[in-house]
């Protein structure tokens, strides 16, 4: 969780900057990293295959997003992804997303944090 937070953290600065593209792909890695940490906490299979493999894909991210929605009963789980990858691909990748845009998503991001601080300290 501490990686998520730092990351968090570090889009705020990149938004200060007026960085849009590195804000993005931090607040993205921020949602990113705290999925992982909560099907690591939970020892859910996508942990474990992603643990087998070396590493982790986006199949297996969406399938433990699914997987924690039903588990957590926290559906908006799905919404919070959904919100970070659209950072991925047109923040980051795209480079496509204003200042505006990425901070009105800020929110969403800081409780997919906080559902996650929640459930694992």
């Amino acid at each position: 969780m501490k990686l998520a937070v730092d990351m968090f953290r570090g889009a705020e600065a990149f938004l200060d900057k007026g960085d849009t593209v590195q804000a993005s792909e931090k607040l993205y890695k921020a949602v990113e990293e705290a999925i992982k940490a909560l099907a690591e906490h939970f020892g859910l299979p996508e942990f474990k295959e992603a643990e087998a493999k070396g590493r982790w894909t986006t199949t297996l991210l969406d399938r433990a997003v699914n997987r924690l929605c039903v588990l957590l009963k926290e559906p908006q789980i799905l919404g919070w992804w959904d919100t970070a990858w659209y950072l991925h691909v047109e923040g980051f990748h795209e480079a496509r997303l204003g200042v505006d845009r990425v901070k009105m998503r800020l929110p969403y991001v800081e409780r997919m944090l906080d559902l996650a601080k929640s459930r694992i300290c």
